[in-house]
């Protein structure tokens, strides 16, 4: 054992052996106490204890932890739950984060995460438990790529518990996740975007279809495109912010950032030009026919009274439409898939793609839209061979 001092330095410990009384009963076991530095507060010396059912357990415990405190290695004891943890993860160290993100988080750890995990200790929460719980979600049917958003958020707290020295490492580090099969993307073919068009003209959502088709912007993007954020003589639309429904409201709408945050510029085509410079038109008529009851929102697509779009409006508006075409599986967002792929088929390389799409990176395009890029290699060697033939004859 080690001599105690006045001020002992860290990890010092000793080891005593304790007898209590329960029920009657004697129980016996060991404790040892041990310093860990000084209150920086009161200038008192920092005592922990750890205990065991044998003088020898107890005495390769305290052997690890004053090495681990000479090492400066050493993590206290946390007393928190899982669940504690993630309440206060949540409630203050999300701020940087769009509001609609940070109730999707709140939503996966009050329905899903703690329902599971949280009553587990903090410092005892271990790879295999998570991975075990991961399992059960699966077998339970719970879709891969829903596991996977459950795992990120899952990280990212504990990955915050390890900053703040509560644990030592992030245990759901090497969980190994269920693959995600990604969804067979279905663009409108050429017969298809032709069909569409004509199936529009005179829709009250013709133009922002229009544009949306051939800019390849997400719908909270189009529908929070402002015309300051267009220039009609450069023939180029600025896409730095998205129109987003308040979740828990009824039909309330913000503005917030894009997707990943960004901002970048779309030179778009000629047609596409003209029929934003026809929208912004019609809305000066419309100013001048409604008057006081017109609202200069400043958004460039609107109603007659200038009031932004409501996205479950469009949405049911473009179903609607999807199914005139014989098209009905057809998504919204399908249209930022069919620009995609018509823009690769045009000639544009896939880093001019990325940046008119907002991707963060050209290796995500592709791998996205890989398979468009594949058919065009194949078709190129097939026209190929049959220049060698038609040359070899």
């Amino acid at each position: 054992m080690m001599a105690s001092s006045k001020r002992a330095a860290a990890g010092c410990g000793t080891i005593r052996k304790k007898v209590v009384q329960r029920g009657g009963k004697e129980y016996v076991y060991w404790e040892a106490r041990y310093s860990n530095g000084f209150d920086p507060g009161t200038g008192k010396q920092i005592q922990k204890s750890i205990s065991g059912k044998t003088q020898k357990e107890v005495a390769q415990k305290l052997k690890a932890v004053t090495a681990a405190i000479d090492e400066g290695t050493y993590v206290a004891p946390c007393k928190m739950t899982v669940g504690q943890w993630l309440d206060i993860w949540t409630a203050e160290y999300l701020g940087a984060i769009k509001p609609r993100t940070v109730n999707h988080y709140q939503g996966v750890v009050n329905y899903r995460i703690k329902p599971g995990l949280g009553a587990v200790k903090l410092d005892a929460l271990n790879p295999h438990t998570i991975q075990s719980y991961y399992n059960s979600l699966s077998k339970e049917g719970l879709a891969p790529k829903t596991i996977r958003n459950l795992h990120g958020i899952l990280h990212k707290a504990l990955q915050q518990a390890v900053s703040n020295s509560y644990i030592k490492a992030n245990p759901a580090e090497h969980c190994i996740l269920p693959r995600a099969v990604r969804k067979e993307l279905k663009p409108l073919d050429e017969g298809m975007i032709s069909a569409f068009l004509k199936a529009i003209q005179g829709h009250q959502f013709e133009e922002l279809f229009t544009v949306t088709l051939f800019t390849g912007m997400r719908e909270g993007e189009a529908l929070g495109l402002l015309w300051d954020c267009v220039d009609l003589t450069k023939g180029t639309i600025t896409v730095d912010k998205q129109l987003q429904l308040i979740r828990g409201t009824k039909g309330q709408y913000q503005i917030v950032p894009t997707k990943n945050s960004k901002s970048r510029t779309i030179t778009v085509a000629p047609f596409v030009l003209t029929v934003l410079k026809r929208t912004h038109h019609e809305q000066m008529i419309n100013r001048l026919r409604f008057g006081e009851s017109y609202e200069d929102s400043g958004f460039v697509f609107t109603n007659e009274l200038g009031h932004h779009l409501s996205a479950s409006s469009v949405y049911k508006s473009f179903k609607k439409v999807a199914e005139e075409i014989g098209s009905p599986e057809t998504r919204f967002h399908d249209l930022r898939h069919s620009y995609a792929v018509a823009s690769i088929q045009s000639g544009d390389d896939i880093k001019t793609v990325q940046e008119n799409l907002g991707h963060a990176t050209a290796a995500f395009t592709l791998d996205v839209y890989g398979h468009v890029t594949e058919k065009m290699k194949r078709e190129s060697a097939a026209r190929m061979e049959a220049f060698i033939q038609a040359v070899n004859a």
